[in-house]
């Protein structure tokens, strides 16, 4: 089965699960690392829970709701290792929502050409379009072209 069709099935498994305990799907990966298949589901909260973070209880949750649906479906021809997590403090804004939600919060921005000599940038998030970025880097504003940045994180500052 194709990648994209098995992140379609895996949505279509999840979503009614998900809707009353304050879960959504984040991100799902089913690739090859080295000689093993990795299906990894990302989860997070949605805009306006109690809490901005997935626990640890959450993902397990899931982890056994989804791996006995897997288990009865059995749609997925090779053996893989399922692993369901959180995005992480460091997350990549991959969604227009994600940019609106963490908007003023620090961010790592990777370039795919360099703006003004540099190909990273760290600052603090000021706006998306669906063409730019705006991000304060050193007191400045930066505008940045959406099809230059390769990645853009929130920052981890301890």
């Amino acid at each position: 089965m194709a990648k994209q069709d098995v992140g379609a099935r895996i949505e279509g498994l999840l979503d009614e699960y998900l809707a009353d305990k304050e879960l959504e799907i984040y991100n799902i990966e089913y690739k090859k690392e080295g000689k093993d298949w990795k299906l990894r589901i990302y989860l997070d909260k949605p805009i306006g829970c109690d809490s901005e973070y997935v626990d640890i209880n959450e993902c397990e949750d899931v982890t056994h709701f989804l791996s006995d649906r897997l288990d009865e479906e059995d749609f997925i021809e090779r053996s893989y290792t399922l692993e369901v997590s959180s995005p992480g403090l460091d997350r990549e804004l991959l969604k227009p929502s994600d940019y609106e939600r963490f908007k003023g919060r620090d961010v790592e921005v990777k370039l795919y050409t360099a703006i003004d000599g540099r190909k990273e940038l760290a600052g603090r998030l000021l706006g998306r379009t669906d063409e730019r970025v705006t991000v304060e880097v050193e007191g400045r504003e930066v505008v940045i072209p959406a099809d230059k940045i390769a990645k853009i994180n929130l920052a981890v500052i301890f």
